[in-house]
């Protein structure tokens, strides 16, 4: 074997691989993994030119993945104040470009009141208030932001979007869905390329500090994302790996159907396009996830495509030219539509569709997900935001039955399926030490169910998360031949106590064989 570039030996490293699930040593070669073994292999594996890294009492993993993120578009949905703390947080925030920008808001932050512009007029009179929902499927603004936008009254749109409007046709402040807010979003201030792409490499090496090798980004921003990654390395390396799926909405025509499958084409030396993104629905506490039944306000009777058969007809003409899908789907009805959409397709489907959330499914769904092969991408931090007592606007919505099955991951892993994991950055942190440790402890309305085990959760940011994006033939193991992406952690996350592992330090982040992160 010629001389790695590479050799890493640690305490323990977890492969993953059922042929050899434990060892000692890793020698990488051209950004591969050529050899797993023990700490006495590794002499036949240098020459003059190896770098030779003695991680110690540390614990090699797979390189973990964030299976649902949006990292550059991200940075615009988390521009402004992090509106953790709210009321004083917001008259203390300083506005910026003309307009005072936030995210993150609960939706529980104002109790049983239905969101108004009247709740955050007080703050900063005069100045035009953007403040995105924790969900990223709605927004709060002000009668400045209305003016700026000219918004007046309801809007019709061609998915399942609004204007919310009081009794008298007065809009409230509230938009709900991506059309609505994007009647704001050209008024708002626009970073430069040369900002955003310095933004960017801030947040993908934080990212990387927390163990994270790649990402599925989950959009394609404005369409210009391609060429920022493009002028991104032309300055350097990326910190992480980036597949992203550029978005396919209701009303897209075979023309636009043509470009998505030509878009599939586009990569650069750490990214590239993979798959498409769909919305089957949009969020539980924003009235628009498909139910089977509407919730308790009446609404989420209605699929984000108007016409869900025009939706089954785009991912037919998709995966007949080879593509795969990742579906939104929240909400019950959804999820069972994604799926029964997928089993019309036939067995040569197999593997390459997804549904991303599920965060509400009866148990006749369950085993259908390993019947087809159809990944579930879930975001255990989305936990968070609910109450185990259901006294939270995402269970109150749903009522106790459906709040009852609340983000079933441990029921579908039981059931045969991929269970991958992220976590939607920016609606929660992105630290992948908190997405291990909350697929074990799920919060809220999900702790009845029980997590995973500390392996599932393992799996779900490495071999589960390569399975979801059609790369479980390169990614996800320890084994020869497979990208050389790899984490190593300070203690065993496998035997690590759920609650300590967000405290965890990362000796070391892998990246095609070079190293993004190594603890000081």
């Amino acid at each position: 074997m010629p001389a790695a570039d590479l050799v890493l030996t640690a305490a323990r490293v977890h492969t993953l691989d059922p042929a050899g699930p434990r060892a000692e040593a890793v020698a990488v070669k051209d950004g591969t993994i050529v050899a797993v073994g023990d700490r006495t292999d590794t002499a036949g594996w240098t020459g003059p030119g190896t770098e030779t890294v003695d991680l110690g009492g540390a614990t090699l993993t797979p390189g973990l993945v964030d299976a649902h993120s949006h990292p550059v578009w991200g940075l615009e949905m988390s521009a402004g104040t992090d509106l953790d703390g709210l009321r004083a947080t917001l008259h203390a925030a300083a506005p910026e470009g003309g307009w005072l920008l936030g995210w993150g808001l609960d939706h529980n932050a104002f109790g049983d009141q239905p969101l108004d512009r009247s709740l955050i007029e007080d703050v900063h009179p005069g100045v035009p208030v953007f403040l995105r929902l924790y969900d990223g499927h709605s927004a709060l603004v002000n009668g400045a932001a209305l003016d700026r936008a000219g918004i007046t009254g309801p809007r019709t749109f061609g998915q399942r979007a609004s204007v919310v409007c009081d009794p008298d046709g007065r809009p409230t402040g509230h938009l709900i869905e991506h059309a609505a807010m994007d009647l704001v979003q050209p008024h708002l201030p626009t970073p430069s390329d040369t900002e955003r792409i310095a933004r960017l490499r801030t947040l993908l090496g934080e990212m990387a500090a927390t163990g994270l090798t790649g990402a599925h980004v989950m959009d394609l921003g404005d369409g210009t994302v391609p060429e920022l990654l493009t002028a991104f390395e032309a300055e350097g390396e990326l910190p992480l790996r980036l597949r992203l799926a550029p978005w396919c909405m209701p009303g897209s025509t075979p023309a636009d159907l043509a470009e998505l499958i030509a878009l599939q084409s586009r990569a650069g030396r750490l990214w590239r396009v993979g798959g498409v993104k769909f919305f089957m629905d949009g969020t539980v506490e924003g009235g628009t996830a498909w139910l089977e039944h509407a919730d308790c306000h009446g609404q989420g009777a209605d699929a984000f495509w108007p016409d869900p058969e025009a939706y089954s007809a785009a991912v037919r003409t998709l995966d007949a030219a080879g593509v795969g899908t990742a579906t939104h789907a929240i909400g019950d009805a959804a999820v069972r539509h994604v799926l029964d959409t997928v089993a019309a397709l036939g067995p040569g489907a197999r593997g390459r569709h997804r549904i991303e959330h599920i965060e509400t499914v009866p148990d006749d769904q369950l085993p259908r997900f390993a019947e087809l092969g159809v990944a579930a991408s879930m975001q255990p931090p989305h936990t968070a935001y609910t109450r185990a007592d259901h006294s939270d606007a995402w269970s109150r919505r749903l009522g106790p039955e459906r709040a009852g099955r609340a983000w079933r991951m441990r029921e579908l892993r039981e059931a045969g399926a991929y269970v991958a994991l992220g976590s939607d950055w920016p609606i929660a942190h992105h630290d992948a030490r908190q997405v291990l440790a909350l697929a074990q402890e799920p919060r809220g309305a999900a702790s009845r169910g029980g997590g995973l085990s500390a392996l599932m959760a393992l799996e779900g940011v490495t071999s589960h998360a390569a399975a979801a994006a059609g790369e479980a033939a390169v990614a996800g193991r320890i084994a020869p031949g497979h990208r050389a992406d790899l984490t190593a952690f300070a203690a065993d996350p496998l035997t690590t106590p759920a609650g300590e592992l967000p405290d965890t330090p990362i000796a070391l982040t892998v990246v095609g064989g070079s190293i993004r992160h190594r603890a000081v």
